[in-house]
């Protein structure tokens, strides 16, 4: 008992850096807006068309600049200041924020009923509100343009955490900013459910875009250490093809992208475009229904960030780990498919939310710490172009088979797709049920994975 004690407080260790700290005070702000925005957007698209595939279609469009651009964030993210890169990749996301925000905002006083349905304005009148001039198509532009501004500061921000923390620290940096992630997850859908029901969406939105002050006044405030390639002449293509040429060697590191691959295609495709649905369809609630599945969805995700992580990431078998995850997030899914109660809905995705940070945050922490600090946002920018790249499909099916087939067969395909799939795994990749993640002390940034 004592041991695991010590794993856990031992988890916190980076927060003695005032750097990494100032930096986490930022994003604990930001993120909780971030999730407010997500929540008011999703319930946003679903009430301007009331479709589970262009739910699918919104998610995929955010999803899609990871797979067109990705693989060039991380080449970026190695020849710049990435301090400054992500001072610029937030303010840009803060005036999207602003823009969704007036456009829901500015009303008019009629229905443009000449255009087609998907085109149609806003309409907010059940809420007692005026109607407001969004179209569908504005929530498709922004959020491809917002995907775009992410797929450069995913990669960017993931490897910013080993210029706060250093290579020693880098995993435990990593679950703790995918701890505050899923804080922000428990806190700002509770928060929206409630704004939306009672207010309205606009305030979200604006909510949001003030957010970005605080992670922008941390980000100039802090200092960094930074590892870049400076002397060597930009060629985009050959520095791609050396990561590439680096991942065909690591067969851990290909055994990780294919379980966070896993978990982003069935998983996170279900959490991140079809809650409204379910709260709609499955249960017949309303945004505060979506609030609370959104909340219970980020406080499972959050037990597993402070409890499950730190003693997972010690475990021998770390490849079983893995596999014996992705089954039981499988299972969550078909009794989530199932339920037609909100406290079983809950409770269901509340489990199967357990497992994704797991399993992502786990993967991502080995990553780096394989990759030599040189490649290493190459190798992460990779690592999101497979895991949340894939992922524009992912949301279009799910989507195209709720609309066709329903939400509860569309959600228990994608459950028993990943039972098989982590079952695969174990069959066929004999050498995953026998590696582990050793680390010893040295002096290259590289830490080796070994197969005992």
């Amino acid at each position: 008992m004592s041991s695991v004690i010590s794993t856990l407080r031992g988890s916190f260790s980076p927060l003695r850096l005032l750097n990494f700290r100032i930096y986490l005070s930022g994003q604990v702000v930001s993120l909780i807006g971030t999730w407010l925005q997500v929540t008011a957007q999703a319930w946003l698209v679903w009430t301007l068309t009331g479709s589970e595939e262009a739910s699918g279609f919104v998610a995929m469009l955010s999803a899609l600049p990871f797979l067109l651009f990705g693989p060039w964030a991380g080449v970026i993210a190695e020849r710049v200041d990435r301090r400054k890169l992500l001072i610029a990749t937030q303010v840009i996301a803060m005036f999207l924020a602003f823009a969704l925000a007036i456009l829901v905002q500015t009303r008019t006083t009629q229905l443009w009923h000449v255009f087609p349905p998907w085109s149609q304005p806003y309409n907010e009148t059940s809420w007692g509100i005026n109607i407001s001039i969004v179209q569908i198509w504005h929530v498709y532009v922004l959020s491809f343009l917002l995907g775009i501004v992410n797929a450069l500061d995913v990669p960017t921000q993931q490897t910013f955490l080993g210029d706060l923390s250093g290579t020693s620290e880098l995993r435990k940096a990593v679950n703790l900013n995918a701890m505050i992630l899923q804080v922000s997850r428990m806190i700002g859908p509770a928060i929206a459910g409630l704004v939306i029901a009672r207010i309205g969406i606009a305030p979200a939105f604006w909510v949001n875009g003030l957010s970005f002050i605080a992670v922008v006044a941390s980000l100039i405030a802090l200092t960094s250490t930074q590892k870049r390639g400076a002397h060597k002449p930009v060629q985009p293509f050959r520095d791609l093809a050396e990561a590439l040429r680096y991942l065909k060697t690591q067969p851990r590191i290909q055994d990780l992208f294919i379980f966070s691959t896993l978990t982003t295609l069935l998983v996170l495709s279900v959490i991140l475009s079809q809650l409204p649905a379910v709260s709609d369809k499955l249960l017949h609630g309303d945004a505060e229904t979506l609030g609370v599945l959104q909340a219970a969805s980020g406080a499972g995700a959050l037990i597993a960030v402070l409890f499950i992580m730190p003693i997972f990431q010690n475990l021998r078998r770390s490849g079983i780990a893995l596999s014996v995850t992705a089954i039981w997030m499988g299972v969550w899914l078909l009794v989530f498919s199932a339920s037609r109660s909100l406290p079983l809905s809950m409770a269901a995705i509340f489990f199967c939310s357990m497992g994704a940070p797991t399993t992502i945050a786990t993967a991502l922490g080995m990553v780096q710490f394989m990759t030599p600090a040189e490649m290493r946002a190459r190798v992460l920018s990779l690592f999101t172009m497979i895991s949340f790249g894939l992922q524009t499909f992912a949301v279009l099916i799910v989507g195209l088979m709720a609309e066709r087939l329903g939400i509860s067969t569309a959600i228990q395909t994608n459950g028993i797709i990943l039972i098989l799939g982590a079952a695969l795994m174990l069959i066929f990749r004999t050498e995953m049920r026998r590696w582990e993640m050793t680390t010893t002390p040295t002096a290259s940034p590289a830490v080796a994975a070994e197969i005992i």
